[in-house]
């Protein structure tokens, strides 16, 4: 998929950006440059080729450093609510802002 310069300039219009005829210049050479980049790995054959859940599994095995979900903290709900200027049913009452 190549771009050319009215792709360039429909852009910039929708971002709001105005670009120099050198900007889309050298814009519309970095994008087609990306997406050539992204043709070629969708060429690549990957059918039988598991995911990996880190980059690394590659070439080792590792260990993913990964914690326990314990708990760390005590509920302190009615201690933190004694410090709200309005409060119901353990909810933070604020002032209504939209109308």
């Amino acid at each position: 998929m190549a771009l050319n310069e009215q792709d360039i300039a429909r852009i910039a219009n929708l971002a709001r950006l105005e670009l120099s005829q050198d900007e889309s210049e050298r814009m519309l050479a970095q994008l087609n440059n990306f997406f050539g980049i992204v043709e070629k790995m969708q060429a690549v054959d990957t059918s039988g080729v598991s995911p990996l859940s880190h980059p690394v599994a590659a070439i080792q095995d590792i260990a993913l450093r990964l914690r326990d979900d314990l708990v760390s903290e005590p509920n302190n709900r009615d201690a933190n609510m004694q410090n709200a200027p309005a409060a119901e049913k353990g909810y933070f009452l604020v002032p209504k802002v939209i109308e």
